[in-house]
């Protein structure tokens, strides 16, 4: 029997597997929420399909989402990366994830971890939103609208609402999973 999932991630495997084993889950480990956060700045404009496809190139371009050894990324390094077609070569986007590292480990100096300043915009516990359909889906919040100018404020790039929002589904801190979703129960 077919499991029922979200119809966003339709037939394609690798859709249905990130929707079945990674969306929605919460994530507190800081070098998981920096890689989202990253791929999710990339996304910025983009179907996520299209980021997925190029995860892996990412990771190995990215030298595995490392926010430490990205920051100090020069422009040889910046240069190698907007010549490399497995990664979104935006010269805004690549620029973006060295300051963004930068600001994410200022963000942990200042209270401990990303993780703890982040999952206190929803006092450490996932949103459950109870979706019926994907029109009623929403594509920002005011909450992703604050944490989005609180980011923007500490130097963060690419991290307008939207952008948010979607981190905030695929690091569970909001469960959008439909209520018919078999995902929706497990996360």
């Amino acid at each position: 029997m077919d499991k029922k999932r979200c119809s966003w991630c339709g037939s394609d495997p690798l859709y249905m597997a990130y929707h079945d084993e990674e969306w929605g889950v919460p994530v507190k480990e800081d070098a998981s929420l920096f890689e989202f956060l990253l791929l999710e700045t990339f996304q910025a404009g983009l179907s996520w399909i299209t980021i997925l496809r190029k995860r892996e190139n990412f990771r190995k371009a990215f030298d595995n989402f490392d926010y430490k050894k990205i920051a100090h990324y020069d422009q040889e390094k910046i240069a190698s990366l907007l010549q490399d077609a497995g990664i979104i070569r935006n010269k805004l986007k690549v620029n973006s994830a060295v300051s963004n590292a930068i600001a994410f480990q200022k963000i942990q100096d200042e209270f401990g971890s990303f993780s703890k300043y982040i999952w206190n915009f929803v006092d450490e516990k996932p949103v459950q939103n109870k979706l019926t359909s994907l029109t009623n889906a929403p594509a920002n919040t005011p909450l992703s609208d604050v944490i989005s100018k609180d980011l923007k404020k500490r130097g963060f790039k690419f991290v307008g609402s939207t952008v948010v929002y979607a981190f905030m589904q695929a690091t569970g801190m909001v469960n959008d999973h439909l209520i018919t979703c078999f995902r929706y129960q497990e996360v």
